[in-house]
């Protein structure tokens, strides 16, 4: 091994003797260079070599690379390239053909590789990186689509790229992301092959001695590609990608229409394709007007546009009557409706339109469940407040198993302050099950405290208590405690505290609650302090180390506290804290200790 690490120093000998004659680096630099790259070497050789190694040689050589490149900018030399930079790049690339010849199925340190040679302008060995890479991981299209734009964007070689796509469709036949690029690959050569050519034509320069395909040119290839790709790979959205591509290229408009045909002739069904056909009046071009181009008739314009639209739409829910097709057109008019304007006429027809289209398809019972939430905001937005109850009641008794449906329903209810809420919460009890039905209870619970006596939200509170699902049982404690504390103050907070502080399941966040209640007090004592520490250790010490801190800390700073008490509590911490916990109690106690916590 030493003989191997000894000729690579002396092979590095021209290099090092260059970058001191030259100036870039000093004796004491190169001498430096030499130690470290020798222990970098030996690890190298190792018996048992290890990734980590390579990646450090690597990064090594890539620093020195960037030193002496800033060195010659600094000194304004550019000679030498050959016997300095070109040997260390070398070096680099065959370190790195070692590592991914080891490491073969690290992504990373491909990609890595790859990187260099683009950056140091290696295309030769790039080349080579690519095919070496490619055969290892032929399953990975996206180096497929990676090799290829470079093919063609960086050497310019649309035959090269053309080839890696065809082999990469082999392996993947039915890959969507091949196809556009594929097909966008084309459409970039043949639009290169146009400009070319109207740069010859408009220098008047003899075309003979040049090849224009006009089958390329008219994106043919094109053509071709997108053919094959719905034959084999059915979808709207999947065809409707090639017409985002084809749009991007100003000589594809016949592309566009057959795109078009294809889309309406294969796809008639799919409400994506509607969806598209009803847009596409959004962007249609408007007629000349002679009126002055005012913000009245934009608005005009965009009404009309708007109409166009829904003509479509109205089309498409009698020709494919599913709820997926309803979807489609309530979302574009909710979207639209959405919109700013300061035309009124517009904002009303936006409005009106919407509702209509809501009302219709619940109507019909074809309104999705996430739409009926957009439908209840629209109403409340224009002030429609029994509508909108009447539409809540409605979603919450249709979609009776959905807990969102029934909050949102709920919510709407106690906003409008409607007689039959406490009829609706028992229903939607009724309905979801207990262990999901905790945000109801907490609905309730700030319902009852807003509207009801102090002696039926009481009853609630009791009734919750009682309740069998622990989280329920566990929330309603720390409600309870907490609206006891503001109506009935401190005596009754303790007295409820005292009666809950036996009846299991607790949270950590009832016994901190009467903690921050005593501590309000002008008279706060220590004694009723630690009553509560205690208890909450009971509960959580082997768990919570904060709590464990926050004991000690009161004892340390409140009036009352006795200091000397500190060492038994940290002493049961230790003791009663496990696993992880007590790693990181010592941690915040030294902390806390030396005044940094």
């Amino acid at each position: 091994m030493a003989e191997i690490v000894q000729q690579r120093i002396e092979d590095r000998i021209p290099e090092l003797e260059q970058l001191e004659r030259v100036g870039l680096f000093t004796r004491k630099e190169v001498k430096a260079m030499v130690k470290k790259v020798s222990a970098l070497e030996y690890k190298l050789h190792r018996r048992i070599i290890s990734k980590e190694d390579f990646i450090t040689y690597i990064q090594y050589e890539i620093n020195v690379l960037e030193l002496i490149k800033k060195r010659r900018s600094r000194i304004g030399y550019t000679f030498k390239r050959e016997e300095i930079e070109f040997t260390i790049i070398h070096r680099i690339n065959n370190v790195f053909r070692r590592a991914t010849a080891k490491w073969k199925d690290d992504v990373q340190l491909w990609l890595s590789h790859i990187v260099f040679c683009k950056k140091w302008n290696t295309t030769t060995q790039l080349s080579k990186v690519f095919s070496s890479m490619l055969a290892i991981h032929p399953d990975k299209p996206a180096f497929w689509i990676m090799a290829a734009k470079w093919e063609m964007e960086d050497r310019t070689s649309s035959e090269s790229a053309r080839l890696l796509f065809l082999r990469a469709l082999r392996f993947h036949p039915d890959n969507q992301k091949l196809y556009q690029e594929y097909f966008r690959m084309e459409l970039m050569h043949a639009e290169k092959l146009r400009k070319e050519q109207k740069a010859l034509e408009q220098a008047k320069m003899d075309l003979g001695q040049y090849e224009f395909s006009e089958e390329i040119m008219k994106a043919e290839l094109a053509r071709v590609i997108y053919k094959d790709a719905i034959q084999k790979i059915k979808g709207a959205d999947f065809l409707l990608s090639f017409l985002s591509i084809a749009r991007l290229f100003d000589f594809t408009k016949e592309m566009q229409d057959e795109i078009l045909q294809d889309l309406q002739s294969l796809h008639a069904d799919d409400p994506l394709t509607w969806d598209f056909m009803a847009k596409r009046e959004l962007e249609a071009e408007s007629l000349p007007s002679p009126e002055h181009d005012s913000k009245q008739t934009k608005a005009l314009e965009v009404g009309r546009r708007e109409e166009r639209c829904c003509a479509v739409y109205e089309e498409a829910v009698t020709a494919v009557p599913t709820e997926a097709m309803w979807l489609r057109y309530v979302t574009f008019c909710y979207e639209r409706f959405k919109r700013k304007s300061n035309n009124e006429e517009l904002k009303q027809k936006r409005r009106e339109k919407a509702l209509a289209v809501f009302q219709r398809a619940h109507e019909l019972s074809l309104l999705a469940e996430s739409l009926y939430k957009q439908w209840l905001q629209v109403l409340l937005a224009v002030g429609r407040t029994e509508s909108a109850a009447e539409v809540a009641v409605a979603a919450a008794r249709r979609f009776s198993q959905s807990l969102d449906t029934w909050q949102s329903c709920l919510q709407v209810l106690v906003s409008v302050r409607s007689h039959d809420v406490p009829t609706l919460f028992e229903e939607a009890l009724a309905h979801i099950k207990p262990k999901e039905s905790l945000p109801l209870w907490l609905l309730r619970v700030e319902w009852t405290e807003e509207t009801q006596s102090l002696e039926d939200t009481e009853a609630f509170f009791q009734k919750g208590l009682l309740s069998l699902v622990p989280a329920i049982s566990v929330a309603m404690k720390e409600q309870y405690l907490d609206w006891c504390y503001r109506t009935g103050g401190v005596k009754k907070a303790k007295k409820v505290f005292t009666s809950l502080q036996e009846s299991r399941p607790f949270s950590l966040a009832f016994f901190q609650k009467m903690i921050k209640i005593e501590k309000e007090q002008e008279t706060c004592k220590m004694q009723n302090l630690r009553e509560y520490y205690e208890r909450a250790l009971r509960e959580f010490g082997s768990e919570e180390d904060n709590l464990w801190l926050d004991y000690i800390k009161e004892e340390l700073n409140h009036p009352q506290g006795k200091p000397e008490n500190c060492g038994k509590i940290h002493w049961r911490a230790m003791r009663v804290l496990q696993g992880e916990r007590v790693e990181s109690f010592i941690a915040k106690y030294t902390l806390s200790q030396t005044g940094h916590l």
